[in-house]
């Protein structure tokens, strides 16, 4: 089995993305909930996202997204390319609505795509079912769940990276030492 950078296993495992997968939403709360309006709308400046933005795009994603794009690949494998996904579709959507309700949604959202996932019993089999992504051609199941979890890290990432900018200057000198700063 190849070993990814660090002695981890690059081979993926659905049970082990569910785990990831289930505590993203309480990993954001704890991140977001509560605080004020400075730190979840702040951003890294033009055409960035704030935190608030960052949740609705990830609640967009949990209904446009991840739970389509597989029912398409086991129902109709590479006949049919997956629609383009809108990453800025949230705007609207979001416009209106607390952060207390955009952290509920995205559970409650998270928790419904996880119980659909439980439900269609992904063995080998349909994890290495092909369908089409528009810009890269044939991608698996598999691939496309993996990208579930990366997506999740990587936007929480972000999170923490815009939030963390807040405090550039503030830090002073104790910025050589903030990895989180210096990207």
């Amino acid at each position: 089995m190849p070993k990814a950078p660090g002695g981890n296993s690059n081979q993926f495992r659905l049970d082990e993305a569910v785990e990831l997968l289930r505590n993203t939403p309480g990993t954001v709360r704890a991140l977001l909930d509560g605080l004020s309006d400075t730190w979840v709308n702040c951003d890294e400046g033009a055409d960035t996202w704030s935190p608030r933005d960052v949740i609705g795009h990830l609640i967009h994603g949990e209904e446009e997204d991840w739970i389509p794009r597989a029912k398409i690949i086991l129902e109709q494998g590479q006949a049919r390319t997956f629609d383009p996904f809108d990453r800025f579709a949230f705007k609207q959507r979001i416009a209106h609505k607390t952060l207390g309700n955009l952290l509920d949604d995205f559970a409650g959202l998270r928790r419904r795509n996880l119980e659909i996932l439980a439900q269609l019993d992904l063995g080998p089999e349909q994890l290495s079912l092909r369908g089409t992504h528009p810009e890269f051609g044939p991608v698996t199941l598999a691939q496309l769940i993996a990208t579930w979890v990366a997506h999740d890290l990587s936007h929480v990432c972000q999170l923490a990276r815009t939030m963390a900018q807040r405090y550039d200057r503030a830090v002073g000198p104790w910025k050589a030492y903030l990895s989180i700063l210096n990207k």
